[in-house]
């Protein structure tokens, strides 16, 4: 089409998916602007309505009026851990083994330098995700260079081919940042561990999202930001999982205080805790992380299963929007159309993306661009809707029209 009337055949379909939605009530669990479509939970989730309330308690009563009491009235100290439990289902683990706090950085490091310490001696490669998020790759070869290991960039479609007896760690990506290519996490880490490798995955793009299953798959270590999907805030903290079996033999190159098994005692040497508690570095930032505890409450009665089919038939919708409302030959679709390899948002390539998605911002569709040429969108189902997706298609044709 050369211009973006509404069709009605789409608005129709937009109202009667919206109505049979199972989902769409928990819109009202999310404080949004009217009149915007925001399609970029993929780079910061939207603000859970219960957080302002719950991060006033914390600034006015529990640091205002208990001050240091609060790490124990108030149960700071424990939050890493308790936090962790009630994020490991939207993963898929079992509590006891994930630990909230740091950046996701400084956890991939953590997970890195682990592994490679939890690697066969004599293995000499780290495997790497070639397309990965830059930060991956720079914390990639400093963890590298401190183990002695060489970095070997794979594309993950051919990773299973390329993990051998040399490889002691492999680093991945469930979900690519760019593309939004789902990566098949249970048989790449099937072939890790049939050849002995030890594997960290980034869920950076997946959790919130999708079915995880670390657990289920025998994943070893795992990181994950928690400002995204599970809308935790900008700079929530970051987690670490760490399977119940590797628990007693990670040794963590950052070995802080708070991973101490008796950190009040002030001793010289190091112990570590028990549990995943060892993966604990620095004093935990008490007020991020009392937010992202708010802010899982919108999970409340939520299955990951219901979220994914929502998130496919949204970008499902969504891409037959675009090819009814965008001129042909304007856009292209990079973000694989199979729904075993695709994520929950949807990258088009186009000349002038920068300035396309300034003008959709503008018309209040907010994404967001990646250099060179990609228009992302990310599709949260539990605030998104199908109109919502009809709404930024339309707007797209509009620019092109």
């Amino acid at each position: 089409m050369s211009d973006a009337t509404a069709i009605p055949d789409l608005t129709a379909r937009a109202e009667a998916l919206d109505a049979a939605d199972e989902l769409a009530k928990l819109k009202d669990r999310f404080t949004l602007p009217e009149g915007v479509v925001y399609l970029d939970g993929n780079s910061l989730g939207a603000l859970p309505a219960g957080v302002a309330e719950t991060t006033a308690d914390v600034v006015s009563r529990q640091w205002g009026e208990l001050l240091i009491r609060s790490w124990d009235e108030s149960d700071w100290w424990t939050a890493p851990e308790r936090i962790g439990d009630k994020l490991a289902p939207l993963i898929g683990a079992a509590p006891g083994q994930v630990v909230v706090g740091d950046s996701t950085s400084v956890n991939l490091f953590k997970a890195l330098v682990g592994a490679a310490r939890l690697a066969s001696p004599g293995r000499t490669q780290l495997l790497v995700d070639a397309a990965t998020f830059p930060t991956d790759g720079y914390i990639a070869a400093s963890a590298a260079r401190m183990t002695g290991l060489e970095v070997v960039p794979v594309d993950p479609s051919g990773a299973a081919q390329a993990i051998g007896g040399d490889t002691a760690v492999v680093l991945l990506n469930h979900v690519d940042y760019k593309s939004g290519r789902l990566h098949d996490l249970p048989a790449l880490t099937a072939a890790a561990r049939a050849a002995g490798a030890v594997t960290v995955w980034d869920l950076c793009h997946s959790a919130g999202a999708l079915p995880v299953g670390l657990d289920a798959h025998g994943v070893d270590l795992a990181v994950g930001c928690t400002y995204k999907y599970l809308n935790g805030g900008p700079g929530a903290p970051a987690y670490l999982y760490i399977a119940d079996r590797h628990q007693a033999a990670f040794d963590s190159p950052l070995p802080g205080w708070n991973g101490h098994a008796d950190p009040f005692a002030m001793t010289p040497e190091f112990a570590p805790a028990d549990g995943a508690r060892r993966g604990r570095v620095g004093t935990p930032d008490i007020l991020s992380m009392l937010a992202l505890e708010a802010a899982l409450e919108v999970w409340e009665g939520v299955g990951i299963e219901a979220v994914r089919a929502k998130s496919l038939a949204l970008t499902d919708f969504f891409l037959a929007c675009v090819a009814q409302y965008v001129p042909r030959g304007r856009v292209e679709s990079v973000t694989p159309a199979e729904h075993a390899h695709r994520g929950s948002q949807v990258s088009l390539r186009t000349e002038n993306a920068r300035e396309v998605m300034r003008e959709l911002i503008a018309r209040g569709v907010i994404g967001d661009f990646r250099a060179p040429d990609v228009l992302r969108f990310g599709f949260t189902p539990l605030y998104v809707g199908f109109a919502d997706a009809e709404r930024a298609a339309r707007t797209l044709g509009h620019i092109f029209g």
